[in-house]
């Protein structure tokens, strides 16, 4: 046999390694920001806010049932979705950062962004960070004076993400501009007013470029165009979206003004879709659909709650009021509750996965799964693995997407509330350690006080019958178990 030489050998073995590369899935990761599970038709037949393109997502993918937030709040569920870590497990106890708050994000701790790129893709995020950065404050005694001319020091950009273009926090807090790679993109700041709901906005410095109405355009403009840049490159790509909507302020673009029945809520919960939809038509311009897993998912239930006084107006009558009469949305679905509290209406949200020839099309998973399991399963696509000391609370949903059990079993999943009430959830039975909501929905209670509610999800799933007091042969158990993966520091 005649000796191949050196120059072959080498390109045969870049020409192996860039098939290898090629064949890794790009990985785009969507995420509302307060949509609940019964906003979106796919999951809520009676729902009559149009949601063609999540639906679309749904007939061409799997829709988990049964996922959750790890927080019911905004700041501790992006912590947890990015590191694979309860947030709970930081400084973080309760509540949220607002858009001047200190990084929460470790130095060397591990995110989906830097592991990914350790494993040889791109990385990016378009939106809504709310995870501290350090700006640079000017001289004066206002610690929220900020001097916009210098870089952000500590963001996306220092935390594994290549390319980043985002606002600070909530479109509800200041400051209100937009940061890409860094550095704020328009330095011609004014004073914003502060706005009532549902336009809803906090007193503070805004760019005049970043207009709230035109915030999702903006967004899906410079999403969709990292898209079509990194599509075109022999290196796959990780794209992080993490939507502002519709979370307040309730603005939508004056071109969904009336395109439902239900008010400004509604209208902005189809022009949140109407994005996502820019978003897929930008992987289907590029050719890329079938080597690109999409995931949808929200980081907290709805903050619109269901009004069952029929005496008093809900949304649909006056847009000033942040609830439903349940014949016109329920816009958390079935679930007791609204954002914030520790009841399912928190954290029960919508999750979808579409990855064409690897899932099936229209397919169902009925396991409880946490957003935590994001990095995980993002892990083994890329063929990475895991340290003991990265992603502590994520297990991967790769088995489960091709239609199989856990590889490895996965541990109960611990809900937390904004106020810090916790619960387990083991199969069909969820322990709630505290005695109210933890969140806004009277009674708000105090975590870990009796008596603890105790509920059979597969039986009861809204929650209305505490089965605490004649089963505690379940709740022991369950509250050892909790309190163990709290001490524990890990879950995996």
């Amino acid at each position: 046999m005649p000796k191949l030489s050196l120059t072959l050998l080498c390109g045969f073995f870049l020409f192996v390694c860039s098939t290898t590369v090629a064949e890794q899935p790009n990985i785009v990761l969507i995420m509302a920001d307060d949509m609940g599970y019964g906003d979106v038709q796919a999951l809520n037949k009676n729902s009559k806010i149009p949601t063609p393109n999540l639906n679309r997502l749904a007939a061409q993918g799997m829709a988990f049932t049964d996922a959750h937030t790890p927080s019911s709040v905004c700041t501790p569920t992006r912590y947890a979705l990015l590191t694979g870590r309860y947030c709970w497990r930081t400084s973080l106890k309760r509540g949220v950062l607002n858009g001047y708050g200190k990084p929460l994000i470790q130095p060397g701790r591990q995110t989906i962004a830097s592991f990914l790129r350790e494993n040889g893709y791109k990385t990016g995020i378009v939106g809504k960070w709310h995870l501290g950065l350090d700006f640079e404050k000017k001289d004066g005694r206002d610690k929220n004076q900020i001097d916009f001319s210098k870089p952000v020091k500590n963001g996306p950009n220092q935390h594994g993400f290549d390319y980043s273009f985002i606002i600070p926090a909530s479109l509800d807090f200041p400051p209100y501009v937009y940061i890409e790679n860094g550095n704020v993109t328009d330095l011609d700041v004014v004073d914003q007013p502060a706005q009532k709901f549902p336009g809803f906005l906090r007193k503070g410095p805004r760019s005049k470029a970043l207009i709230m109405e035109n915030c999702l355009d903006d967004l899906a403009r410079s999403a969709s165009n990292f898209i079509d840049t990194e599509s075109k490159k022999d290196q796959p790509f990780f794209l992080y979206f993490p939507l502002t909507a519709p979370h307040k302020p309730v603005l939508s673009h004056p071109r969904f003004h009336g395109k439902t029945s239900l008010g400004d809520y509604g209208d902005f919960v189809h022009q949140v879709d109407s994005t996502v939809g820019d978003v897929l038509r930008a992987i289907d311009k590029a050719g890329i659909v079938g080597n690109t897993l999409v995931i949808y998912t929200s980081d907290n239930g709805s903050f619109m709650h269901r009004l069952d006084d029929q005496s008093k107006p809900d949304h649909v009558k006056d847009k000033s009021i942040q609830a439903y009469h349940p014949e016109n949305h329920t816009a958390n679905g079935v679930f007791r509750g609204t954002k914030a509290d520790i009841w399912e209406a928190g954290h029960h949200v919508p999750f979808f996965v579409r990855w064409p020839d690897k899932v099936a099309p229209a397919s169902r998973c009925e396991k409880t799964i946490c957003l935590t399991d994001v990095f995980a399963t993002a892990a083994e696509i890329a063929d990475g693995k895991l340290k003991n000391e990265t992603a502590p609370d994520s297990f991967s949903l790769l088995p489960l997407m091709q239609g199989k059990d856990w590889a490895t079993q996965r541990a109960p999943v611990i809900h937390h509330s904004a106020s810090g009430m916790f619960a387990i959830r083991d199969a069909e039975w969820k322990l709630v350690l505290g005695n109210g909501s933890g969140g806004r929905q009277a009674p708000r209670g105090k975590p870990f006080e009796k008596p603890y509610h105790l509920s059979n999800l597969k039986l009861d799933i809204s929650e209305s019958r505490n089965y605490f007091s004649e089963n505690s042969r379940i709740a022991e158990p369950l509250e050892k178990r909790c309190l163990t993966i709290i001490e524990n520091g890990r879950s995996r």
